[in-house]
């Protein structure tokens, strides 16, 4: 069922089509010398009311130029750019028509309502009350009176409003001025006026909205661009911030307040961007030198010392540096709790550290903002066999070396402990014992973390060498000690151990 207003809506959209054709009862309408204005006319007629709206405007802009003096084809050529959406080109026109023809009651109308949607309240009643004052139908004093009322109650929002901008009631004032704007949609100063009510109450999207606005129903309107871009700057987006003040270049190159500003924005931003390229590229440790020359580059704007906090944060993390990545990304958390991101690099940091108890805490957390994401569901069930398996045997910790070592250092450790813990060294039956089961393990832990494969199972939480997760796989200590007959480490026999360290 079609609703009532929808109805409405299409009646008042083709209500300027309506008007011409009823305005073909006036007289005066015949223009021109030889009669080719009268066929532009007659041409335009035919194609507005078929909706060939560019059309019907040619022949209009024809008429025009053919007879300057013919009220009729301004005002039909300003019926034409209402139709179009053009209130702007149509108000000369109808002013024309009101200079050539006073007593003309529908242009007159017709411009008061565009003067009142502009906000030129003063301007709009003169025309509404000269339309009651002339020779008008009843439809068109229903409608001036019923205007007039309207411009009446807008004056009294204006002033209420303004008294409340005045005593810096910015809520108060904002709610008068959302009344205003309603009505009259154009009007510069109301939109100036609310735009900087919502940055005093630090709405700044809403700020931003009537901000964009201005600058289309402004021309040249380089105050709208920089108050964008000052905007865009303080909320830390830098390429938006950039956008908006090249704009306000673009209209007066030589702004002060709009080069000045877009030498620090271009500065900043080519900080960022260098910073995330080197991330790209896993220059870790070159993006957070970037990054930090970002905070000294604007220690005044909290949002970007808070972006470059966080990107570092997750550079650190990929790099490996637990400790610092913690330090950083708990900074972060601290102004911004549910930080997803921050939670799973802290996270993460957690785990490089050992600290699986704190991840699977942040991957819980994470996920309570975020539940389908299978980054998070991924970490979590890893910190959780992580801890599970730090709870049992911990092939780095037997070592004694970092998750972080890299094989040589892995093979050094190995060494020096299986020298340590060699079982000839002990002649006590328990200590021999003893040591042939530190000697099994140290042996183990070399097998597992110089083997990529292996050493990958184990750090996303199995067990290579237990049976359990193994299930059907030989393992070469399985066999206790004597399963090293035929294994020597150092290439010397089996425990026919040289130990030459150079």
């Amino acid at each position: 069922m079609v609703s009532i207003d929808h109805v409405t809506h299409k009646i008042l959209t083709y209500f300027p089509y309506v008007l011409v054709l009823m305005d073909m009862r006036y007289e005066g309408v015949k223009c021109g010398k030889d009669g080719s204005v009268d066929n532009h006319m007659e041409m335009g007629k035919k194609l507005l009311a078929a909706g060939q709206l560019a059309d019907a405007l040619s022949h209009f802009h024809a008429a025009v130029d053919g007879d300057p003096k013919n009220y009729m084809a301004y005002y039909r050529r300003a019926t034409v750019f209402l139709a179009m959406g053009k209130s702007k080109s149509a108000l000369p026109d109808l002013s024309r028509v009101i200079e050539l023809k006073p007593d003309f009651t529908s242009a007159r109308l017709q411009r008061g309502k565009l003067l009142l949607k502009q906000g030129r309240l003063d301007e709009a009643e003169s025309d509404f009350k000269k339309v009651l004052k002339s020779n008008h139908s009843d439809k068109e004093e229903k409608e001036a009176t019923s205007q007039l009322a309207k411009s009446d109650e807008l004056q009294r929002l204006v002033a209420q409003a303004q008294q409340s901008y005045s005593s810096k009631d910015y809520a108060t004032a904002a709610a008068q001025l959302d009344a205003i704007i309603e009505t009259c949609v154009w009007d510069v100063t109301s939109r100036e006026m609310r735009a900087e009510c919502f940055i005093q109450m630090g709405e700044m999207g809403k700020a931003i909205s009537d901000l964009k606005a201005l600058s289309k129903l402004k021309n040249d309107n380089t105050q709208a661009f920089y108050r964008l871009s000052t905007i865009y700057y303080n909320l830390g987006d830098h390429e938006m911030s950039l956008n908006e003040v090249r704009e306000c270049l673009k209209l007066d190159p030589d702004h002060k307040e709009c080069f000045s500003h877009y030498k620090q924005v271009k500065k900043v931003n080519k900080q960022i961007q260098s910073a995330e390229e080197l991330i790209r590229e896993q220059r870790y440790e070159d993006a957070v030198s970037k990054y930090e020359a970002v905070i000294k580059t604007e220690p005044n704007v909290r949002q970007f010392s808070l972006l470059a906090k966080e990107r570092i944060c997750h550079a650190l993390s990929q790099a490996q540096q637990g400790s610092r990545a913690v330090s950083v990304c708990s900074e972060v958390l601290q102004s911004d709790p549910e930080n997803v991101n921050m939670l799973k690099d802290r996270a993460e940091a957690y785990v490089q550290d050992e600290q699986y108890e704190e991840a699977i805490k942040d991957y819980e957390n994470a996920a309570k903002h975020s539940e389908n994401d299978h980054q998070i569901k991924e970490g979590l069930e890893r910190a959780q066999r992580l801890l599970k398996q730090s709870q049992r045997r911990d092939y780095y910790k037997i070592l004694g070396v970092k998750r972080t070592a890299q094989k040589k250092e892995i093979i050094r450790a190995y060494r020096k402990l299986a020298q340590q813990w060699h079982p000839d060294n002990f002649q006590d039956p328990e200590e021999k014992k003893k040591a042939e089961k530190k000697f099994i393990d140290i042996a183990q832990a070399k097998e597992v973390l110089t083997d990529p494969e292996m050493r990958t199972k184990f750090d996303h939480g199995e067990d290579p060498m237990d049976p359990e997760s193994q299930q059907g796989h030989h393992h070469p200590f399985n066999g206790g000690f004597h399963g090293f007959q035929g294994f020597n480490p150092f290439g010397s026999g089996p425990f026919n151990f040289k130990f030459n360290f150079n």
